[in-house]
Formats: C-alpha cells, structure tokens, sequence
C-alpha cells in the first residue's frame, strides 16, 4: 500500500491522460437493488445542467428526489474522531496532516469502551448511523482488533456502523466487512485533473482501488469530494463525473464545503459562491438518484436559508453533532430545532438485519 509520493505536475500529468477513470465493475452486484448499468454522464451533459435557471434546476432536482425519497426526511449520522492528528499525508484542506501547524493535538486510537460510550450519546440524540474516522494513510494490523470490536459494539446497539481510515488492501477490507461494517467512506475529493494540486502523496487511482476493494469486500461506499477548494466549475463537472459513472455509483454522497483551517495551505481562498454548492447538490441527487446525498463540512457557517435550500435540491443526510471530525459541526439542538421549522423529520433506523449489505446474497437474487 506503499506507492510513491508524485508532484502536483506527474500527478495533473496522469490525470489528464484519462477523463474518466475508474475502477473495474463488480459482477452483478446491485446498488439499492440496481442490476442495470446507471447512465454515464458526459461532461457536457453535466455542464448543461450547471447552465440551468436556478430554478429549473431546483424543480428537477425536487421531482427526481421525490422519485426515490421522502422528501421531507433526513438521514442522520454521527461522526467520531478515533484518531485525531499526525497524519503523514499532504492534503491540503486537512488540519490533520502532519505537514501544517494548526494547532491540533494529536491523539493516539481511541479505547473501544470509549467509542461505544460515544456510540450511545449519538443514539439517543437521535442517530441511526455511527461513523468512526482515523487520521491514517492506512490502519496497520495492529489496530485491526480493535476497529473489529468497535464494529461489532456499534451495530449490537442497532446503529449502521461507517468507517474512514484512509487506503485500504482487499484483505483488510474483507476483515471490516466480515466485522460487520456497513459503509467505507472514501472521499475522490475533487476532478482528476485538479486532484494533483490538492494532494501529491496519494494518486486519484489508489483511491478508486479502495473504492474497489470496499465493492469487492460487500460493503456500501461513502464518497463524494470538497468543493470550494479553488478549483473551477470544470473541475466539480469532473467530479461529480467520477462519481455518478462509476459501476455502482456510491449510496451515500457527502459533498463537503471547505472548511478553512488557519496553517493550512487553503486557509486564505476566497469563499464559494453559496448558490454554486446548491448547485453541486442539485446535480448530485439529478446524477445520482438512488444515493443520500449528505450535506457534510461546512455547515457550521451556511445560514439556515441555505441549508434548506439544499434539502430541497436533494441534500437528505446530514452529521448531527459538534464536530465534523475536528471542525466544527452544528450543535444536535440547532439542527432539532431546523427540522422542526421545515416540518423534517430524521429518517427512522433500518431494521437491523437489513444494515449490513450482503453482496453475494443481492448477487444471488439478481441471478434468479
């Protein structure tokens, strides 16, 4: 899992030389009993729809997610730190790296008794899913134990169980999944072809294969990317690309605004235009019905005119809570409180038998 640290121009270099890249199709294994190949998205065709009247692209975005959804439901999850700081990888939006002084204090895994601890407080607050994140560019075999029991804990008390710890081999993937982890969360963060200015010490490839041994392993995929980074609309055309046209496109799609961390090399970039990341939300449900599409970083400074304005373009998952892994998150009463005034409700829990995906029985049915 070692692959060499690349500059900003091999990196921009390789991706140029693929529009689309992606990882290799996984059987007949089905995306919320999807057998059929999705559609694959042109980038003009997403730049059409970027072009849109606003309103116009709302009302399809609206009628599309009513197709799929309850529009006036919100899947909520939590999201843990399990290992904060330190990390060696380059990324530049990441207060973690160890590259950048942000004032951060590093801190080691988390003990598991800890974690379900925390695990508890997120399901009385009213969450139905329990993400745990590691600052790593990959576990280590060592940690492996614990992150099972973990795992296992989380999904005793009902909830859907997500982890982010950077890459990931087959056989570790095999392993989570056989703990009984729900969901991998592993961001593309941007376009290939700006992806070589945002990070140099991992290639947008070894992402997809993580992606891939995830798929391989029968987990669901968490991924979507950052938007605000700097990058142009052509860039969150390409994307949102990645994402829609890959095999299966991923059931839950966090598009992120960044969060800017003074001692990061992003922490001076002028603001996205607020209408542009509704936008981004908007196409992302049109590209991607069948996906939650989780308004993720960010949160803590969009008004709550925004943050309506993107449930109703298809945002339908947020983080309840006070962090966003080390950033800050809107406190669980805010959020409350939003729902309350937009008649939303949080999306009831999933039957516990139905939270872990089983690849090979959705393999089998499909072959029936």
């Amino acid at each position: 899992m070692n692959s060499p640290t690349v500059s900003a121009a091999q990196q921009g270099s390789r991706n140029q030389s693929s529009e689309n890249q992606q990882p290799a199709a996984n059987g007949n294994s089905a995306h919320n009993g999807q057998t059929t190949p999705p559609k694959q998205w042109q980038r003009s065709e997403i730049a059409a729809l970027f072009a849109l009247p606003m309103n116009d692209l709302l009302f399809r975005a609206q009628s599309v997610h009513r197709e799929h959804f309850n529009p006036n439901e919100v899947q909520v999850s939590t999201l843990l730190s399990i290992k904060t700081g330190a990390c060696p990888e380059d990324c530049k939006y990441c207060p973690q790296s160890a590259r950048y002084d942000t004032g951060l204090e590093k801190e080691q895994l988390m003990e598991v008794q800890k974690v379900l601890e925390q695990a508890e407080r997120a399901l009385q607050t009213g969450a139905t899913r329990f993400c745990m994140g590691a600052a790593w560019r990959d576990p280590k075999e060592r940690d492996m134990p614990k992150l099972k029991a973990m795992i296992e804990g989380v999904r005793e008390m009902g909830l859907e169980t997500c982890m982010t710890l950077g890459m990931l081999s087959n056989e570790q993937a095999a392993a989570l999944a056989e703990a009984g982890l729900d969901y991998y969360n592993h961001n593309l963060d941007t376009s290939p072809e700006f992806y070589g200015e945002i990070i140099t010490t991992r290639t947008y490839q070894d992402r997809l294969n993580t992606l891939q041994s995830v798929r391989n392993a029968g987990m669901k995929v968490c991924s979507g990317g950052i938007v605000g980074m700097g990058e142009e609309q052509k860039d969150r055309i390409g994307l949102l690309q990645q994402l829609a046209n890959m095999p299966l496109p991923p059931e839950s799609v966090p598009i992120n605004q960044l969060v800017k961390v003074s001692g990061t090399p992003l922490d001076s970039l002028e603001d996205l235009d607020p209408f542009e990341f509704i936008r981004c939300i908007a196409i992302a449900r049109i590209l991607m019905p069948k996906s939650h599409v989780r308004l993720s970083a960010g949160r803590e400074t969009m008004s709550d005119e925004m943050q309506a304005l993107c449930f109703f373009a298809g945002a339908n998952s947020i983080f309840y809570g006070e962090k966003l892994l080390t950033t800050a998150n809107p406190v669980a009463d805010a959020d409350q409180r939003l729902f309350a005034r937009l008649g939303i409700r949080p999306e009831a829990a999933k039957p516990k038998k139905e939270l872990f995906y089983d690849a090979a029985a959705n393999d089998s049915q499909s072959a029936r």
